[in-house]
């Protein structure tokens, strides 16, 4: 059953949280990154891009190094504090269409992750893990947790909003308009009964995090095999998460723009289509697809709607039933020659937050040829692709939501 536990979180103080917290480091352009790094002395991005301040880039070890310098200066600067007490963080936040997401950061277990508990449904870059292992070793921490989605359970939700009724220990809002809440919450009885909550759960899924799970794994992996006194309860056999009900989490699409035909003419590719989808030009009325295994697309100034003819497509899993694994079956891999989906240059993925509008505008440039839009996968179609241990196609999903770092940190 899927461990949880507590643990003493290093934090900013309170009146620099809206300064220290930032988006991933590649959420920001260049331009905005500098600007941030230029007029925030306190924000995180100062410790995770410390090669700010030199005139050269600095990769791999070195850089590591750098980091965990201008890290234990935060701290030596006591713009960070670390609580006395093991504590749970109730965290809300309300973002710009005001969506609620309300749940806990907490360390859960690395073993529960290797024995799946926590369920995986995308596969992972050995050569990031590695890179990102070596990260952490060096670092010393984590500032980011990985979301993971639990089933909606009553006593948990009461016990979160019971203690979200008191005054939140950091509230601030980002120029996104997000607004970020967070309680620290120590209190025995409390700790005790989500502990117990989480430990009749039989599976935990990973929403957005898997490189960061799989490197924790591995750093603990080595740790282990380093500390002839292992216990298991060192603090490396842990991780930063982030749960929430499966009811808050926010699930898009991500589209598929592609740059060419693959040698095909308008009317070959549309007769190669043809063969498993009954297709209907819309001409200038834009479509939006509402059904499962129904698509947009949006091609030489026209919309068409593509409806897969089921008999011509065999579906054996619950891999097979997501509209994206059926778009890479049917049609990017055999029609238009996309077999590499995480490295070939001709195909981008613009999330689903961004509309036909936006695909028919990169088309009509000429930058691409034609461009797909579709349903985003349910909650329940990722649980079961999890629980059937396969993996979704690369961009499969934009999960919100999308988390700060620097908010709480964890010590190793």
């Amino acid at each position: 059953m899927a461990k949880i536990i507590p643990f003493k979180a290093v934090r900013p103080t309170r009146d620099k949280i809206g300064l220290v917290a930032c988006r991933a480091y590649q959420d920001y352009s260049i331009e905005k990154r500098n600007a941030r790094l230029r007029d925030n002395p306190y924000s995180f991005l100062q410790i995770i891009n410390p090669g700010y301040k030199y005139d050269k880039k600095i990769t791999g070890n070195r850089r590591f190094n750098l980091v965990r310098n201008r890290y234990l200066e935060f701290k030596e600067d006591g713009n960070f504090i670390q609580d006395k007490k093991p504590s749970y963080y109730f965290y809300k936040i309300i973002n710009r269409e005001k969506f609620e997401f309300n749940g806990i950061i907490a360390a859960t277990s690395i073993s529960d992750y290797k024995n799946g508990i926590i369920k995986k449904h995308e596969n992972t870059l050995e050569e990031r893990e590695i890179l990102f292992r070596d990260y952490l070793n060096t670092v010393g921490f984590n500032a980011e947790p990985v979301l993971l989605t639990y089933p909606d359970n009553d006593e948990l939700k009461f016990i979160i909003e019971s203690v979200m009724e008191s005054r939140a220990e950091y509230e601030f809002t980002t120029t996104h308009r997000d607004t970020h809440y967070l309680w620290k919450v120590d209190d025995e009885e409390i700790v005790k009964t989500v502990s117990t909550i989480f430990s009749e759960m039989k599976s935990l899924y990973i929403a957005d995090g898997h490189h960061r799970s799989a490197s924790s794994f591995l750093l603990a992996k080595k740790l282990k095999e380093e500390n002839p006194e292992h216990t298991g309860e060192e603090a490396y056999n842990y991780c930063m998460s982030y749960l929430i009900p499966e009811k808050d989490l926010k699930i898009y699409g991500f589209n598929r723009l592609l740059k060419d035909l693959n040698g095909l003419s308008k009317e070959e590719f549309l007769f190669a289509l043809d063969e498993v989808f009954r297709i209907e030009n819309r001409g200038n009325n834009y479509y939006k697809p509402s059904k499962k295994h129904h698509f947009s697309m949006y091609l030489d100034g026209d919309y068409y709607s593509l409806y897969l003819r089921k008999f011509e497509y065999e579906i054996n899993n619950a891999l097979d039933t997501l509209d994206v694994q059926i778009l890479y079956d049917a049609i990017l891999k055999p029609i238009l020659g996309i077999k590499d989906l995480r490295n070939d240059n001709r195909i981008e993925y613009p999330h689903g937050k961004t509309d036909m509008a936006h695909i028919k505008s990169m088309i009509d440039s000429g930058e691409y040829a034609v461009g797909f839009s579709l349903l985003p996968i349910t909650t329940e179609e990722l649980k079961n692709v999890a629980d059937e241990g396969l993996t979704m196609p690369p961009k499969s999903t934009f999960i919100e939501p999308k988390l700060r770092s620097g908010i709480t940190i964890y010590e190793f």
